[in-house]
């Protein structure tokens, strides 16, 4: 059934991608779940959408057509989105959630409005809200692979402040870690996930596929690394399953590749718990 993939180029780039995307998106998701953000990969996903309408708009009114491309549209605005997180995190400072439904609520208000502009859904935004196997062209696996460098690279060089600042940022910054440096950088890189993950998984749900693989690795693992390492295995194996599955049955691959998330995520949360019945049972005798 893989062989599929590597048969004709538009599935060899959705395939490769779809294991850049299994690999940057758990990977990135651990810090975001440790850190209590999750609802962080929401609000730039709906901002990512603006960006993308916007994209289509330009397209289909003739302006800047083929110049600013949706993929890359989406992109910006992620990345000004994460930039304005930010900045109302350091305005609220005393109420620093708010600027995650903020940006949530802006993103949608803008998406509504460039959709309208556009004169409705078509066929190419369909794809990118749930994801597409033939919607990944040559130029966007190259970007994705770009990302997933800067992300990787990113991750090995900070990956002790972003470790303190996930499980104790008093400590970090009394340490002479630069916090608000390292998080913003660290939104950037979500925000660089978010827009790339869409070709595949589409933009209502890439949260999904940054959160469900921790989800479930969190259950089992028994360290920090060892979730990072499960997380990125349950999103491979996520996707995978989700880009074959979508690709035979016909259906958006983002639905696929979040069910397969789930199943994974109560295939975990069922061996925690026969494995607490059974050691309870060994206390007992």
């Amino acid at each position: 059934m893989i062989a599929n993939f590597f048969e004709y180029e538009f599935l060899r780039n959705t395939f490769y991608t779809g294991l850049l995307i299994g690999l940057i998106a758990p990977l990135l998701g651990t810090f975001i779940v440790v850190r209590r953000l999750s609802l962080i990969a929401d609000a730039l996903s709906h901002v990512t959408l603006a960006g993308i309408a916007f994209g289509l708009l330009l397209e289909k009114k003739y302006i800047l057509g083929g110049v600013i491309t949706p993929f890359y549209a989406g992109m910006g605005f992620s990345v000004i989105g994460s930039v304005f997180i930010e900045r109302l995190r350091s305005v609220y400072k005393a109420y620093q959630e708010l600027a995650i439904p903020i940006i949530l609520s802006g993103g949608v208000g803008l998406s509504v409005i460039f959709i309208s502009l556009a004169n409705g859904f078509n066929t190419d935004l369909y794809n990118y809200l749930f994801g597409s196997v033939s919607a990944v062209s040559r130029s966007d696996l190259y970007s994705i692979i770009v990302i997933t460098v800067i992300v990787i690279t990113v991750i090995f060089l900070f990956y002790k402040e972003l470790f303190m600042l996930s499980f104790d940022e008093e400590h970090a910054v009394v340490s002479g870690i630069h916090a608000k440096r390292i998080h913003f950088l660290f939104i950037v890189l979500t925000a660089l996930v978010i827009a790339a993950s869409i070709r595949i998984v589409g933009v209502l749900l890439v949260s999904a596929l940054m959160t469900l693989p921790v989800a479930a690795s969190i259950r089992i693992a028994k360290g920090f690394k060892q979730t990072i390492v499960l997380s990125i295995i349950f999103g491979e194996i996520s996707v995978i399953i989700g880009l074959i599955s979508g690709y035979y049955f016909e259906i958006p691959p983002g639905g696929t590749i979040v069910v397969t998330s789930i199943l994974i995520l109560l295939l975990s949360i069922s061996i925690k718990k026969l494995k607490f019945n059974l050691s309870r049972k060994k206390a007992i005798q």
